[in-house]
């Protein structure tokens, strides 16, 4: 395997990663009840998915 003759400098580094960036998640709101759900999940409020309740919420 070859392996670098020296260093790389923190600069050259930085610019690599420039890319690498946190991206917020991709919320909608439910079909159910309204509230603000994360895609692709059950409602965390009501337990609807799909028009199907999957599970019942614990009382707050």
């Amino acid at each position: 395997m070859p392996n670098p003759k020296r260093r790389h400098s923190k600069a050259r580094s930085a610019k690599r990663r420039t890319h690498y960036k946190a991206v917020s998640p991709s919320v909608s709101t439910c079909s159910n009840c309204g509230e603000i759900k994360l895609q692709h999940r059950a409602c965390p409020n009501c337990g609807a998915y799909k028009g199907r309740t999957m599970f019942v919420p614990k009382s707050a």
